[in-house]
């Protein structure tokens, strides 16, 4: 069996035994590593040596937590959040509030849409804007589950189609780059014209989440979210617009010197010189915010271990090999395994845009070879790099969301959040990218 293929599975099958996502990553690991026929020193020192890819990530989303929390100390979300349940008290007694659940998505969605473009600082809003919310959505008795595929969708789509922002470097410093290197002239074709299907499917799953899977209400308990998200901050209008202003000097910081780590201690900072976080506080709430995103940090260590070993194994490339000589001259086939492959990939490694470059040097020669068109063979590559990114359970598109939503311990990662998105987003994502290369 082929060595990715095992690791990918054992580690989903234990996810969804709730075994914690850490430790099923370096199960995994060292499994598939034995099944290459490594020995398991030789898998350790593979995992070990990928650890350090993630480091910077997770320092970066420890110092994002830090400033997530002062940023709750200024009462900002929680403005927000009084401003719903004001909204929500007018409302006809027993009335079911529909409206302001749609503005609750929409917003959210828009915020994560804004966080890879506008204001690129991909999940970090999430421990800002949600937990403050938790009372609200509870009080309409929202299902989590669609906040979590609405943030999703929010954090995937955007990198997917808009060629700026994160988008920019997926789709034309990798997309592009890697299938011009490969033998195709892509300097004039319109990459979202390429992915405009694939980031359909993607809406066509938000909307059957919206208005069919989770429509109906789930409740949960409000004492736990009283106990854990402080349901009455005070707040004032200095501390409301030095928030405002730490938001956009710590945008400025990260886009001058290309660093989130410095960019969220700049605000941090701020918010410690205005008053807002007062100096004997500062050690505590930056204690408080590392530990909000330590999971998510840690996670991302353990991913990149587990994609250094299956580098090791050497059958990363023995799968996509497998799968062009499954082939033969079926193009319909072609396209669909394709795609299956990299959903396969990127579920294993969390990272689309790690996935472009493993792919790309073998499906776009046998592309070519069959006759997809230049258009096609983009929407083929993007849209197999992007597949497994949601539902992936070492994904922060999926961590990010549930880091926001099981602050009082009431959404489950594997079960509430990557069983849901990976439903809702990876099989539109399959139907609608095999389009996407049948008729392009």
């Amino acid at each position: 069996m082929n060595a990715v293929v095992a690791a990918v599975l054992i580690m989903l099958v234990l996810s969804l035994c709730r075994i914690h996502v850490v430790v099923a990553l370096i199960v995994g690991a060292i499994s598939g590593g034995l099944v290459a026929g490594m020995s398991l020193e030789s898998t350790i020192d593979a995992f070990n040596a990928g650890l350090g890819g993630g480091a910077t990530v997770a320092l970066s989303y420890a110092t994002l937590g830090a400033f997530a929390v002062a940023i709750g100390k200024s009462g900002l979300a929680h403005a927000l959040a009084d401003k719903a349940l004001a909204l929500i008290g007018k409302q006809d007694e027993g009335g079911p509030a529909t409206g302001i659940r749609f503005m609750i998505i929409g917003l959210l969605v828009a915020v994560a849409m804004s966080s890879q473009n506008i204001l690129p600082i991909h999940i970090a809003f999430i421990p800002l804007v949600v937990p403050p919310l938790l009372y609200v959505m509870a009080k309409l008795h929202m299902d989590r589950r669609l906040v979590a595929c609405a943030l999703t969708f929010g954090l995937i789509t955007p990198y997917m189609f808009l060629p700026v922002g994160f988008g920019g470097i997926y789709l034309n410093e990798i997309l592009l780059a890697n299938v011009a290197d490969n033998g195709v002239d892509a300097s004039e074709l319109n990459v979202m014209s390429a992915m405009a299907l694939p980031a359909l499917g993607m809406l066509v799953g938000l909307l059957i989440a919206i208005f069919f899977s989770y429509r109906g209400g789930r409740g949960y308990d409000l004492k736990l979210i009283s106990q854990t998200e402080r349901v009455d901050v005070k707040y004032s209008p200095k501390t409301l617009v030095m928030a405002l202003v730490a938001i956009v000097v710590a945008f400025v910081v990260q886009l001058w010197l290309g660093s989130m780590i410095l960019g969220a201690l700049a605000g941090f900072v701020l918010f410690n010189l205005s008053g807002v976080v007062k100096w004997q506080e500062a050690d505590d709430l930056f204690t408080e915010g590392m530990k909000m995103l330590a999971m998510i940090g840690f996670i991302m260590i353990a991913a990149n271990g587990f994609a250094e070993v299956m580098r090791e194994t050497g059958d990363i490339a023995n799968l996509v090999e497998g799968s062009v000589a499954a082939i033969g001259e079926n193009k319909p086939l072609a396209a669909l395994l394709m795609l299956v492959v990299g959903l396969l990939i990127t579920m294993g490694i969390g990272s689309s845009f790690s996935t472009i470059p493993i792919i790309a040097a073998l499906y776009v020669p046998l592309a070519l070879q069959m006759g997809f068109s230049p258009l096609a063979i983009v929407a083929l590559v993007g849209t197999a790099g992007a597949l497994g990114d949601a539902g992936s359970p070492a994904s922060d598109s999926t961590l990010g969301p549930t880091a926001g939503l099981n602050v009082d311990g009431q959404h489950n990662h594997i079960w509430d959040t990557v069983v849901p998105t990976f439903l809702h987003y990876n099989l539109p994502l399959l139907g609608f990218g095999w389009l996407a290369a049948m008729v392009l």
